[in-house]
């Protein structure tokens, strides 16, 4: 199949990226003035005054933070930028982690002052796992205590990369006023209520200084690139245009991080940074191809326009026009009125419209091409991580992966006629978010919402009251427990008989259950010998071994962490079947289970809170309280920041009482770092 090669151009102008960061970093206020500078918008948008372009959804503006991860498009330099501003809260990683799944590139947000924080690092290992190259911003050098330096050593010795600065700050903390481009040695400075920069020479008092810091940022690129290298050695220096290509290729690659700064807020250093987005990130052409199975068969498509169309919806909303569907296209091209085939279920959809997304506006388009991202209408069934292809060349992508709910809660309607309802707003807001979980209490019969924190469930009950009108009463938050294999069993028989007329069931297995080497996941293996369980039989075994993980004997909770051997069986001539050995497996394993020695896990995460010298005292009072272990302490802009690992459920209403021991002045967040045993007799608070 021919390519055309204006399209081929076209795509090299794009550049398809998310803004990534902890919250109150600035994430949303750098998407705001992006759309400002590009001309995109006319009125600069500020999450205080819930003006912003991105954060349109009422609950975000009411709580002043990004919930819901929203897709813009703008225009810069002859390049179109496809952006992606995610959320920024631990309870909405799994919105960043969909969002990344078809992302090309990234910019990280740091606030000046913190550094590196806990959700910073959490979706810059989360960008790790989807290779998606990154540039850096320093946020708020305007504000007190600003400390680039200080920000450039956090990333350094927390997330690992080799940080490439190429700016440096003209004027510091509320005089910041501009930065000296160390790739052209020019200045960039913002006069007070000017929204461009003004190029000017390097002052005089910075001159000695750029000096030096360019010759780093040389030797710290030779160092990394071979064709720096090579010219670093030749003429005791790099050109600049060697310089961008050696930051370019770094980038992509990943050895490297460019590092910017500014102050959004004031719209100094965003177009720079812009300037970094076009000659750093990657293009959808730069990007390895997309591979997918067909068949059984891996195959890959490349960003062709002219190649089979295959698409993966990350994201689908409803709206009061219709649910949308949002695709990142990698091959082909798709038009409106086309049929596209679901490659999951196999199932045919209709594309009805195409539009360009402008966080909650759109326009509509004819066509969608390689390298885009858009949101579709028509389409009935498509979940997030369904893969949209033509139905002659069908292929099925890797879908984002979904994180397991660590917290629930009940929920009904006040109203018995609601019922029906409510059950449609819940199937509806788990179709939009993966990470939400419905189901019902096989014991007490109620429904029972899962999500990834408190916040998280907050939020979707909240929008079941607004957009479906509905009184829910709603119970106290749960965490979801697991179960594991302190002390294991071994050489444990299991016969499984069944004789009720016609054909009957047997299966005999001999099962080793031991604790696994990690605290998550399942093993299994045969060390059967002599063909004493064939080898479809073996495969039914583990099928119900996996059954039996549903629910372990302590509390009915998942069980995790351990590894399965069936060392020995016996088989019926006539009897055995693939049934039978699946209901040995899974019945086999819930009986050793209750022989071994079962541990009981809760979830626990790291908070970080940063409180006034004087409440420390008080803060660690509380943290032993809630069963959490310290594990550092610094100072840092006159304030205590402590770390600590607490259980989960002691968690719940932590943020009103530290607000009261603290007078208002202390805040915290908190990530997920898996599972711990619990006390005999978990405390109900």
């Amino acid at each position: 199949m021919r390519t055309n090669p204006t399209h081929l151009t076209t795509l090299a102008v794009v550049r398809n990226l998310g803004i990534l960061a902890h919250v109150d970093a600035g994430k949303t206020t750098v998407t705001e003035r992006i759309l400002y500078t590009t001309g995109t918008t006319h009125k600069r948008g500020e999450v205080h005054d819930g003006t912003t372009v991105t954060d349109f959804d009422p609950q975000e503006r009411d709580r002043g933070i990004t919930i819901f991860a929203a897709a813009v498009s703008c225009a810069w330099d002859g390049h179109r930028i496809n952006l992606i501003d995610t959320p920024g809260h631990v309870d909405f990683s799994d919105e960043v982690e969909r969002s990344l799944r078809v992302l090309d590139g990234a910019v990280a947000v740091f606030d000046a002052v913190a550094g590196v924080e806990p959700q910073s690092e959490s979706v810059w290992r989360q960008a790790d796992r989807h290779g998606v190259p990154r540039i850096a911003f320093v946020n708020k050098l305007d504000r007190a205590g600003a400390d680039l330096d200080a920000a450039v050593a956090s990333i350094r010795e927390r997330l690992h990369p080799a940080p490439l600065v190429v700016q440096l700050p003209i004027g510091a903390e509320d005089g910041f006023r501009g930065v000296v481009d160390l790739v052209r040695m020019r200045a960039l400075v913002w006069a007070d209520g000017a929204d461009t920069a003004v190029e000017e020479p390097v002052p005089e008092d910075l001159r000695e200084e750029a000096q030096r810091r360019r010759r780093l940022l040389e030797e710290a690129v030779a160092e990394l690139h071979a064709g720096a290298l090579e010219e670093f050695c030749i003429q005791s220096a790099i050109s600049p245009s060697a310089l961008v290509t050696a930051l370019r290729d770094l980038t992509r690659s990943g050895d490297g991080v460019v590092v910017l700064c500014g102050s959004a807020y004031r719209n100094r250093g965003i177009e720079p940074l812009l300037d970094a987005v076009v000659a750093y990130l990657p293009s959808p052409l730069d990007v390895p191809p997309v591979c997918g199975m067909r068949d059984g068969v891996d195959e890959e498509r490349s960003a062709n326009p002219s190649a089979p169309f295959a698409a993966l919806a990350f994201k689908v909303s409803a709206t009061p026009t219709g649910r949308l569907t949002y695709l990142r296209v990698y091959s082909g091209t798709i038009e409106k009125g086309d049929t596209v085939l679901d490659a999951g279920p196999r199932r045919t959809e209709r594309i009805g419209r195409i539009l360009r997304v402008q966080a909650d506006r759109h326009a509509q388009v004819e066509r969608a091409v390689a390298g885009d991202i858009v949101a579709v209408v028509g389409l009935k069934s498509a979940r997030p991580g369904a893969t949209l292809c033509a139905p002659d060349a069908p292929l099925v992508l890797e879908p984002p992966s979904v994180a397991d709910p660590v917290v629930s809660v009940a929920v009904e309607a006040r109203r018995s006629t609601e019922t029906d309802r409510l059950a449609a707003a819940l199937a509806r807001l788990a179709e939009e978010d993966p990470s939400l979980v419905v189901r019902t209490d096989t014991e007490t019969g109620q429904t029972v919402l899962s999500g990834m924190g408190e916040l998280h469930l907050e939020v979707a009950v909240e929008k079941i009251r607004r957009d479906a009108g509905l009184d829910v009463n709603v119970g106290r938050p749960r965490v979801s427990y697991r179960e594991t294999v302190g002390r294991g069993v071994t050489g444990f028989v299991f016969r499984h008989v069944k004789q009720d007329g016609g054909a009957g069931q047997f299966a005999h297995v001999v099962l080793d259950v031991e604790p696994a080497e990690s605290e998550s996941g399942f093993a299994f293996r045969s060390a059967v010998v002599g063909g004493r369980v064939p080898q479809e039989y073996v495969r039914a075994v583990e099928v119900g071994c996996r059954d039996a993980l549903a629910e372990g004997p302590l509390g009915g909770h998942p069980v995790t962490g351990l590894r399965v051997t069936l060392t020995d069986g016996a088989t019926h001539v006539k009897d055995s079947s693939d049934t039978a050995f699946r209901t040995a497996g899974r019945l086999g394993l819930r009986e050793a289970l209750r022989t071994c020695a079962m541990v009981l896990l809760e979830p626990v995460v790291e908070v970080t809170v940063t409180v006034p010298e004087d409440a420390v005292g008080t803060v660690l009072g509380d943290l032993a309280a809630r069963r959490g272990r310290v594990s550092g302490s610094a100072t840092r802009g006159g304030s205590a920041v402590l770390t600590a690992t607490v259980p989960l459920a002691e968690l719940f209403g932590y943020a009103t009482r530290l607000r009261s021991r603290t007078q208002g002045r202390g805040t915290f967040t908190a990530r997920p770092t898996g599972y711990a045993p619990a006390p005999a007799v978990t405390p109900v608070r």
